[in-house]
């Protein structure tokens, strides 16, 4: 006759890893580095916030066993989650809030990519390469000098000295833009129309000449 096998023993982890293994894992670079301010301060307190509980924890157990498990399994699951999310963001903003990185394209090439890719659905695109044809059509106006890395919040100051009257378009689409490419909001047909019209704005106003 056989014998059953031997029930698997009870996971006794310890106060003291379990703890070293939580805050290890709350304490790596990428929950506080890539994430916009809102999701890093909210990351920052749920640190804080299960490390008081493991604190609490291993004082009421402290020989360790399921419930401090149970919290490091909870650990897990938040790091899954926020890599997943950071992670994407960071890919995406390697350099936070550039407009211009490596492209040539005129003006009018980006305009054609931003329809091509509002026809389709793809907002998000329609935005980023709106917001470069604005960008760059003030570079080929020579009201701004052509610089790679400059954000859209540079470009919409400095665009906005030299078109006072458009100013607020230039704001307003540099908000949109940084809120679509680096905050994870993902844009819309009404996004595209706002940009198509900032767009439209800082065309048809003339510069105010310097002084």
């Amino acid at each position: 006759m056989s014998v059953p096998p031997e029930p698997p023993l009870p996971i006794d982890l310890g106060a003291d890893p379990a703890r070293a293994l939580a805050r290890d894992e709350l304490a790596r670079a990428v929950y506080r580095e890539a994430a916009p301010d809102p999701v890093q301060a909210a990351l920052q307190w749920l640190a804080r916030r299960l490390d008081d509980l493991l604190r609490a924890a291993s004082d009421a157990s402290p020989g360790g066993g399921w419930g401090l498990l149970v919290l490091v399994v909870l650990v897990v699951v938040v790091a899954v989650v926020v890599r997943r999310r950071v992670g994407r963001l960071a890919r995406s903003a390697a350099a936070p809030g550039v407009v211009l990185g490596g492209t040539d394209r005129s003006a009018a090439e980006h305009r054609r990519l931003a329809d091509q890719h509002a026809a389709a659905g793809r907002f998000d695109d329609a935005v980023r390469e709106r917001m470069r044809a604005i960008v760059r059509s003030l570079e080929e106006r020579t009201i701004l000098e052509p610089r790679r890395g400059r954000t859209a919040g540079d470009a919409a100051r400095e665009g906005g000295r030299a078109l006072p009257a458009a100013a607020g378009a230039l704001q307003d689409a540099a908000r949109i833009f940084d809120e679509t490419v680096y905050g994870g909001r993902a844009a819309d047909a009404d996004a595209d129309a706002r940009l198509r019209a900032a767009d439209a704005e800082v065309a048809a106003t003339r510069a105010v000449p310097a002084g």
